[in-house]
This record gives C-alpha cells, sequence and structure tokens, in this order.
C-alpha cells in the first residue's frame, strides 16, 4: 500500500512539475504587500515536542494543561510547514504565561518557559528566515493574567479597571498604558527580530491609540506586518471580519450551499479599493471547521482551503487542518499535531501554493468574477503577463461554464495545474471548461501548443512504473503459493 501511495503521489508530482515547466509562470517580485503572503497558525505547545528539558507542568492527558510542545519541536518540524509553502508562521502569543494556548499572560518581556530559552526562540527565528518563512506573534493588548508583573506593581493600581476571574483588563485609555504597551511591544520584536505582529484583545482601545502602536511598530521596520483578529478602523495591514470564517464554514460544509456572499469582503480589495482581507474557515478562537462538515471531510477540506488560498486576500490556516483535525472550541480544538496521518491534503495544498507564490497575477492580478452561484464560482485573475482562471466546483453534480474567445483570445488553451485538463476553443469559439462535482481546477492561459510531448513521455513512465509495481505483487504472490505448497 505504501509503494501504491508513492506511485500515486510521484504521477501527481510529475504531472505537475511538467505543468509548471512547460508553461510561463512570471516569477514574482520582492514581496510588497501582506497580500502576497499566506498564514500558518499554530500553538507552540500543541505542535511538537523538541525536548524534555523545559517540560515542568506537562501533562499530555489533561487537555486543559500544557503538552510539552516548544520552540525546538518547531524548528525540528518546519519542513512540513515549509513544504505547504506558507510564508509566515504565527506563533500566538509566546510571553510568559499559565496557560498553554497564552491568553494568561504574566509578562510582556519573558518568553514562557515551557516554550524554551530566549536564545531557542531566536534560534527558531533565524531558521525561519533562512527558510523565507516570517516569525509573527500575538500581543494581548488586556485580559492578562492577575498576576502579570504589573499588576504587582502597587504604582500601576490605577492601570486596572476591571477584572473577571483570574484576568485582569487595563485601562486602555489611560496614556501610560498606552506608552507602556507600545514600548513593550516594540522592545519584544525589537530584541528578536518579529516580523509580524498581531494585537488581540483590542477591548476599549480607540483608534488613534492603534495607529499610534502600529506607527511605533513600523518605525522598527517599515515591512513589519501588523493585523489583528478583531474588527477595527485602524491601519492594519489586512482587515479581519468576524462573519468571514462563519462564510465560509456555511458555503463549503456540503455541496450547493448558497456562496453569494462569498466576495463580499473581496471584492473591495480586488478593485483596489481596500485592504486585503483575512480569508480563513476557522480560527485559534472557534470549533473546527471539521466540526460543521456534513459530507467527506477532506473532499470539504480541499474545496474551502482552495477557496481561501485563490481569492484575493491574506490566507489564514490554522494548524492541523491539513490533518482534518476536528474539535469544539478550546481544548478539544487544541489537539496535539499527529505527524503519522495522510499527506493528502499536505500536497494539495502544496500544489496550490507553489502557483500561488510562483505567480504575482494569482496574488494581486485583476479580479474578475465569471459565475459564483450555489457553490460554483469561477473567476479570472489577470496581468499584463499573466492569465488565470480558477474554478470551483462545490456542487452536487458535473458543471460546465463557458468562456468566450472573445475574452481570452484566439488560438490559445487553458492548461490546467491541478487535474492536468488542457482545454481549447471550439468552433463556435467557446472554450467549454466542465469541472466533475467537488473539485478545483486552476487553469493558466497560454498560446496553444499542440501536444505537450515531454508531458506523454512522463506520463508513460508513470504508467510504466505503475503495471511494473502489479507485475511485482503478482511475482510475488506466486511465488509466496509456490512456497505453500
Amino acid at each position: 500500500m505504501k509503494f501504491k501511495k508513492w506511485i500515486c503521489a510521484t504521477a501527481a508530482s510529475i504531472l505537475l512539475a511538467t505543468t509548471l515547466n512547460t508553461t510561463s509562470i512570471a516569477k514574482a517580485e520582492v514581496t510588497k504587500s501582506i497580500a502576497d503572503e499566506s498564514i500558518y497558525d499554530v500553538l507552540v505547545d500543541r505542535y511538537f515536542n523538541g525536548t524534555g528539558e523545559n517540560d515542568y507542568k506537562v501533562d499530555p492527558l489533561d487537555p486543559s494543561k500544557f503538552a510539552g510542545g516548544d520552540f525546538k519541536g518547531i524548528e525540528q518540524q518546519l519542513s512540513l510547514i515549509s513544504q505547504m509553502g506558507f510564508s509566515i508562521l504565527s506563533l500566538g502569543s509566546v510571553f510568559a504565561t499559565e496557560t498553554y494556548n497564552g491568553t494568561m499572560t504574566t509578562s510582556y518581556s519573558e518568553i514562557e518557559p515551557q516554550f524554551g530559552t530566549s536564545e531557542e526562540f531566536t534560534s527558531l527565528i533565524k531558521t525561519l528566515n533562512e527558510n523565507k518563512i516570517k516569525a509573527m506573534i500575538d500581543f494581548p493588548l488586556t485580559n492578562v493574567s492577575a498576576n502579570h508583573e504589573w499588576a504587582k506593581d502597587p504604582s500601576k493600581a490605577d492601570w486596572i479597571v476591571g477584572k473577571s476571574g483570574n484576568k485582569i483588563r487595563w485601562d486602555l485609555r489611560n496614556v501610560d498604558v498606552q506608552d507602556a504597551l507600545i514600548d513593550s511591544v516594540v522592545n519584544f520584536i525589537s530584541t528578536y527580530n518579529i516580523e509580524g505582529v498581531r494585537l488581540t484583545n483590542l477591548d476599549i482601545a480607540d483608534t488613534a491609540f492603534l495607529n499610534k502602536m502600529i506607527e511605533a511598530i513600523k518605525k522598527v521596520n517599515n515591512e513589519i506586518y501588523v493585523i489583528s483578529n478583531e474588527e477595527s478602523d485602524a491601519n492594519f495591514d489586512a482587515t479581519f471580519y468576524d462573519e468571514n470564517h462563519e462564510t465560509y464554514r456555511n458555503i463549503y460544509k456540503n455541496v450547493d450551499q448558497d456562496s453569494s456572499n462569498q466576495l463580499k469582503h473581496v471584492e473591495p480589495f480586488a478593485k483596489g479599493e481596500g485592504l486585503p482581507t483575512q480569508l480563513m474557515i476557522d480560527n485559534l478562537n472557534t470549533d473546527r471547521f471539521v466540526l460543521d462538515v456534513e459530507a467527506f471531510p477532506p473532499t470539504r477540506l480541499k474545496l474551502s482551503v482552495a477557496s481561501t488560498l485563490l481569492l484575493p486576500g491574506v490566507p489564514v490556516m490554522q494548524y492541523g487542518t491539513e490533518i482534518a483535525m476536528n474539535g469544539e472550541a478550546g481544548p478539544e480544538a487544541h489537539q496535539l499535531y499527529n505527524f503519522k496521518t495522510d499527506d493528502e491534503l499536505v500536497n494539495y495544498i502544496a500544489n496550490i501554493q507553489t502557483l500561488r507564490n510562483k505567480s504575482e497575477t494569482l496574488r494581486r492580478g485583476e479580479f474578475k468574477l465569471i459565475k459564483n452561484e450555489n457553490g460554483f464560482l469561477a473567476f479570472e485573475r489577470y496581468s499584463d503577463d499573466e492569465r488565470w482562471i480558477v474554478v470551483i466546483n462545490n456542487t452536487g453534480k458535473t458543471t460546465r461554464v463557458d468562456i468566450s474567445a472573445d475574452d481570452i483570445g484566439e488560438d490559445k488553451e487553458l492548461r490546467g495545474m491541478l487535474e492536468s485538463d488542457v482545454i481549447r476553443s471550439n468552433d463556435d469559439g467557446i472554450y467549454p471548461i466542465v469541472l466533475d462535482r467537488e473539485v478545483v481546477e486552476v487553469f493558466q492561459v497560454i498560446d496553444k501548443v499542440g501536444i505537450n510531448k515531454l508531458y506523454i513521455v512522463l506520463l508513460a513512465i508513470v504508467y510504466v512504473l505503475f503495471i511494473s509495481f502489479i507485475v511485482a505483487m503478482m511475482r510475488r504472490s506466486k511465488r509466496k503459493r509456490a512456497l505453500e505448497k
């Protein structure tokens, strides 16, 4: 079975590589916008335990306790994230905390010792940079532990405006609090060469204060991305809408769902009228997408993740999505990563990201909607250099969409990059795209080249390998029967 899977994986890789090598994909320029990025969210504690030296309060059997994941673990298993093509690794809150997910922060300067030392954190960031991945951290503005170091300082008693359980709220309208928070985030990102900050727990923070903090962060390095996981009018690099992930969940939980709202927060940026929006099917504070799925989870995940990666915006994916992690919001949704699961989704994501990362047009090109109806989405991304057509058939039947030669030109062909289809115009000057149910395809519009000889040769090699495998299995079975006689 393992050899069979290897054969299939080899076939897919060869075919994709052949397509990439025989078509012209514009090389990406130096990154200028967060729209060029894709974000992979992890919880340090739940990824991988690289060393037992920092397992001070670990109890893997209790999902509410620390499980042992650390910076060394992420560094050791970084190849998986790199393979999927993500360019930003969001580490969550890495500050000293009383909880595995960093929500009970006790300091804005000290690193959580169970995650590792400052040297290990520095080593992780260096490794990320060597792999062309930026490090992003969460910075909670309030709702921290009552044992926070500031809360223990009597001179800062008036900084606290409320307490709920073991959490306290800072007075985010207090100028001293604002200055202290700005100094803290600036010092931390300066010390560790952080390239992205997600501001969380905005609470009563007004826009002027948030803009002041963003400006201070940008002064350290103007290329640092600053985003939030809450809606705000501040000058963040990308927008966030609470309803976005619910929209995607409702569309892709099954076939033939209402998809009319899918482009609500996408088209403004696509038309050059706003900032890119964070596109996601869930986040670390919600139920897992798979919990809502009403059909086969791997297929649902392929369709939903592909839409976030291919629509204009900033793709954000939670760790474990690629292995169909499930669970309700909280510890159940924050399971330990299982590295022994099938890598089918990993390869699928990697293939789409390969296209996206190599083509500036797929990331920031002009956008033209072709069709968006009950789960069937087709759109075009184009520039002076390239033209792409993306089709997502999240319906229960094979569906056709016609593209006129008047739109894409004569003597062209549509080269499928995932399913390896080639579409040419018919006698009526129509390029008929027919897509099976629950399938995604990315077509590049290229000059008509006829038969791809290299493609045919490599396809033949794949079939020879597969037939050889079958023959070898038959011979093995025959020898085994002979020995048993």
